[in-house]
């Protein structure tokens, strides 16, 4: 049964619900992929499918605008995978649940997809309307954005003859994001050994944290589950002896993590020193996290991390970096460079913790990955930096941006706001591989992105729908 029949533009959201049904998770961009290719065979469209998953459709511009120059659309296919702790869903095999309550769209206990499936909506309602005055059009869908902007990387645009690109990956419907921080993905991962257990078994759940998007939110002081976890269990360690059976916390990088968990090995009751670390993270997060609780109960371990390599642990975990590390001196309230611990994991002989790095400076990036590089060497792991993207260059002549602003303020009465943002975007890939690109994102209204909050707003999409058709049509 539709959920979303009955709001307006139909098109767009009836493409956006036949979306949610597929998975599409960063990695795992098959399906929806594939969806792509056939909606461009099934009209004819020209088009192409390449070897990790991108699509690019072409369509020719409306009658008398086929010799126009041609316009690039934007969006990227994957979404981030969370879900509410107490709620059983198997996002590789379902799809998302969607919910309306007639102003917002949401998925129940999920993230939605709104980043950047409202994009993909779009794109494709564009391209089924041929009602709609455009110029030629590049619709470019890429893959695994939110792990490392793998698709823009890899992706060949030597058949791309656009020059000017609208990307609809933005959140915010007043504003035009211009320019963007460059970023990279670092990962540290600790051996560890293993030994039978003959102790008591907690597990420690550390939840009920905000969340929230590692670029966008970073500067809100939300706590981070992974942090939380990290000085918790350096505080039990300093006052009995523990051992680590198994970690984990959180999926993506870019995501604020909002609940972390620990089996913990001991012979002593940890209740009060937990209670205490709860006590004093409720405190200390009073106003950005309220909900934050820490939840001790008995279970079962059958083994656990040396003493040796579990301390090594501990150690690693008590220092995780996180936050704003400097604002811009030269854009009020910008983020100028940051990091995320988003990812916290336990293998057979292995802990792995992955963070976001992000920065519109070049070298304080790097500065950055090399104190996480120390960081792992002073405790004998490994250290791996992938996915690294520039940042996207603020530029001065823009006509894209002029015509998008006079269409805003035409269509709503109000003057845009052209700003910067923290959080990356694939514009700096694409500017780096089409020289001498005029690119601007837009896009609809969303809260609480990558937590099982978000919400996408009907009326801001209907509104930006709109403004992408009032462009197409005067550009």
């Amino acid at each position: 049964m539709s959920v979303l029949s009955e709001i307006r533009p139909q098109n767009v959201f009836s493409f956006f619900e036949t979306i949610s049904s597929i998975p599409r998770g960063s990695g795992h961009t098959e399906r929806i992929s594939q969806y792509c290719d056939c909606f461009a065979s099934d009209r004819g469209l020209k088009h192409f499918c390449d070897e990790i998953g991108n699509v690019v459709i072409f369509k020719d511009g409306s009658k008398g605008r086929e010799n126009e120059e041609p316009l690039i659309l934007q969006g990227h296919l994957d979404m981030v995978w969370e879900k509410d702790p107490d709620i059983e869903f198997d996002f590789m095999n379902s799809g998302l649940n969607l919910c309306t309550d007639g102003e917002y769209i949401f998925a129940k206990g999920t993230t939605l997809g709104g980043d950047d499936g409202i994009a993909v909506a779009i794109c494709l309602a564009v391209l089924d309307d041929n009602s709609i005055s455009h110029p030629p059009l590049e619709v470019i869908f890429t893959v695994d954005e939110e792990t490392g902007m793998e698709g823009a990387r890899g992706i060949d645009v030597s058949s791309l003859k656009g020059k000017r690109m609208i990307n609809l990956d933005s959140e915010a419907e007043d504003v035009l994001w211009v320019s963007c921080a460059g970023g990279a993905r670092a990962d540290i991962s600790l051996e560890v050994k293993n030994e039978p257990n003959t102790l008591k078994a907690y597990r420690l759940l550390i939840t009920g944290l905000h969340g929230g998007h590692s670029g966008a939110e970073i500067h809100k002081n939300y706590a981070n589950a992974n942090v939380l976890l990290g000085r918790t269990l350096k505080e039990i360690s300093e006052k009995t002896d523990i051992y680590i059976s198994s970690l984990w916390g959180g999926k993506a990088g870019n995501a604020i993590t909002p609940l972390a968990e620990c089996v913990i090995c001991t012979s002593d009751d940890i209740s009060g020193i937990v209670s205490d670390c709860e006590k004093r993270a409720k405190e200390e997060f009073a106003q950005s996290d309220p909900n934050i609780e820490f939840i001790l109960t008995q279970c079962t371990a059958e083994k656990h991390f040396s003493k040796e390599t579990g301390d090594r642990v501990i150690s690693l975990l008590s220092l995780l970096p996180y936050g704003v590390i400097k604002m811009s001196g030269d854009i009020q309230g910008l983020v100028q460079t940051s990091l995320n611990p988003g990812i916290l994991s336990s293998a057979e002989n292995a802990v792995n913790v992955g963070w976001s790095v992000r920065s519109s400076v070049n070298s304080e990036k790097e500065e950055l990955i090399n104190q996480l590089r120390i960081l792992a060497e002073k405790h004998g792991a490994s250290f791996d930096t992938y996915g690294g993207y520039p940042a996207w260059e603020y530029r001065a002549d823009s006509p894209l941006r002029d015509r998008i602003a006079e269409c805003y303020t035409a269509l709503t009465g109000k003057k845009p706001g052209i700003t910067a943002i923290h959080a990356g975007l694939e514009c700096g890939l694409f500017s780096d591989k089409i020289k001498g690109l005029d690119s601007v994102s837009i896009g609809p209204d969303m809260q609480d992105i990558h937590t099982p909050r978000e919400k996408l707003s009907i009326p801001s999409v209907k509104r930006i729908y709109e403004l992408l058709l009032k462009v197409m049509e005067v550009i």
